[in-house]
């Protein structure tokens, strides 16, 4: 069972997903929410090239389901985001209303707008591929601003839908609810997503996918047990060139020999808590390639997750229990929370994929003063 930070994290993340715009509750109970623009969209990425985005509904007819077995084969729902061609399309939606439901209890999501255009023509030439994966029990939707931004600087990106982890939707409207919450363990579940993301790579570097990447440039990078993941599938397939761990604590053994492959560790709150400063300890020593840790003491561990503009946008819910908030978003600004995980997250992925230097990953940075080197 998943009774880690990342479960306990988990559940404030589904509390915090749930109703964010939903009937008025006490003031007694919350505070106010601000007033909601006519039009929510999603964090602007930090260039202004043109994205294209489209959603792909994969099979993989070799696997039966690891958590439901008597549904046949393993699916998966991925969103890619691309550099484009200059399109007047609309700009997609950031979710379904069904899937915003699922999440929110509302049809909240369904209003705010992404600032990919849906089935934009990519743009010419094959690129870098970053696949994401997001925590435990949360959609793939909530690594939006992290996956348009990275499309922004050149990258293609796919966002992975672990089914029976989360709510999922499928095509024609079904939905598949978190099937093992609080039935697995964290092992298990770190095992199987590295095999859902390997299955995930097999489409996207195939003949004939659209958009072209890369497939001698690859990183992967995910939020709490996805950052587990990230680095899991790394030492599992040697196709993946570098991964970012964003909060995640280990539940499987390093190899013995050491992964020497470039790793990030992005955490909140690590360097205030020895529990899970010795959970990234125990792996550290094993990771013999380039490597840094970095902590952000003022954020929480949805910091890195579309989370804090969520909130910024449709107000605190009050079903998130007053003592889980601090560990769950920290004090850092939603806008500031976006920024820092956007840049070293490009930062990082710049360096590894592209021989690109950057100083964000060398000493500490005035533009992000929040984030500290501990190693």
């Amino acid at each position: 069972m998943l009774r880690t930070r990342t479960s306990r994290r988990s559940f404030v993340a589904a509390a915090l997903l749930m109703t964010l715009a939903a009937a008025p509750v006490p003031s007694a109970v919350a505070a106010p929410s601000p007033a909601r623009p006519a039009t929510a969209e999603v964090p602007a990425p930090t260039t202004r090239a043109p994205i294209g985005t489209r959603t792909l509904h994969l099979v993989d007819s070799s696997r039966p389901d690891p958590w439901k077995p008597a549904a046949g084969s393993r699916e998966l729902m991925v969103t890619m985001w691309y550099p484009a061609l200059p399109s007047r399309g609309e700009k997609a939606p950031y979710a379904s209303k069904a899937l915003s439901r699922q999440i929110l209890g509302t049809e909240a999501l369904g209003e705010v707008r992404a600032n990919a255009v849906t089935d934009a023509r990519p743009a010419p030439k094959a690129r870098p591929l970053v696949v994401l994966s997001p925590g435990f029990g949360m959609s793939r939707l909530t690594l939006t601003a992290l996956g348009e931004d990275l499309a922004s600087r050149g990258y293609a990106v796919a966002a992975v839908d672990h089914t029976y982890e989360a709510a999922v939707e499928f095509p024609g409207g079904r939905v598949e609810t978190c099937l093992i919450c609080g039935k697995q363990d964290a092992g298990a579940v770190v095992r199987n997503r590295s095999k859902d993301l390997r299955f995930v790579l097999d489409q996207l570097t195939r003949p004939g996918a659209v958009p072209r990447v890369d497939a001698r440039r690859i990183g992967v990078a995910g939020h709490s047990i996805g950052g587990a993941s990230a680095v899991e599938v790394m030492r599992d397939d040697p196709r993946v060139d570098a991964a970012v761990n964003l909060d995640g604590n280990f539940f499987t053994e390093p190899p013995a020999a050491g992964l020497r492959k470039p790793v990030l560790l992005l955490g909140a709150q690590r360097s205030a808590s020895p529990e899970f400063q010795e959970n990234w300890d125990a792996t550290w020593s094993r990771l013999t390639g380039w490597k840094r840790w970095l902590d952000v003491p003022e954020g929480g561990h949805l910091t890195f997750t579309d989370a804090p503009w969520i909130v910024d946008r449709f107000g605190l819910p009050a079903q998130l229990p007053e003592k889980d908030r601090p560990g769950a978003l920290g004090t850092l600004a939603a806008t500031k929370a976006t920024s820092l995980t956007r840049d070293y997250v490009a930062a990082f992925f710049d360096r590894q994929l592209r021989g690109v230097p950057s100083p964000l990953l060398d000493r500490p940075s005035a533009r992000h003063p929040e984030v500290t080197f501990l190693k």
